[in-house]
């Protein structure tokens, strides 16, 4: 079992910056590919990014690739998204999500554990 608690959230103006942490308990959590997801108001759950159980490989959706940035940290138990230049549009509940595939990963149907979300909102 994989618990996972998101934070870093928050108010932040177009153009900024803000960095989301996902800290998790299990002691399976380095053999997981991990992933962020995002949900606005009235629109499905959507694919932000995903990273490999060891951090090798990154896969980011189109309308985040060279904004934002994933990485892990194996001894911390942690996953983090680097959030830059952040635009009106990304303004949504981010979700932190573990998966038993060790790979890359972008279905949501694949991640097997969930976060409860944290709330981000880019003002213009």
């Amino acid at each position: 079992q994989v618990q996972l608690i998101e934070s870093g959230g928050g108010l932040v103006q177009a153009g900024g910056s803000l960095r989301l942490s996902c800290a998790a308990s299990g002691r399976t959590f380095s053999t997981k590919a991990m992933g962020w997801f995002r949900q606005a108001p009235g629109k499905e759950r959507e694919f932000v990014a995903t990273v490999s159980w060891n951090g090798g490989s990154t896969y980011y959706a189109d309308s985040v690739k060279g904004r934002f940035a994933i990485s892990r940290d194996n001894a911390k138990i942690t996953v983090y998204l680097q959030m830059n230049s952040l635009k009106p549009e990304d303004t949504a509940v981010y979700y932190c999500a573990a998966s038993d595939i060790m790979g890359v990963v972008s279905t949501s149907s694949a991640y097997d554990y969930w976060g409860q979300g944290t709330q981000v909102t880019v003002s213009s």
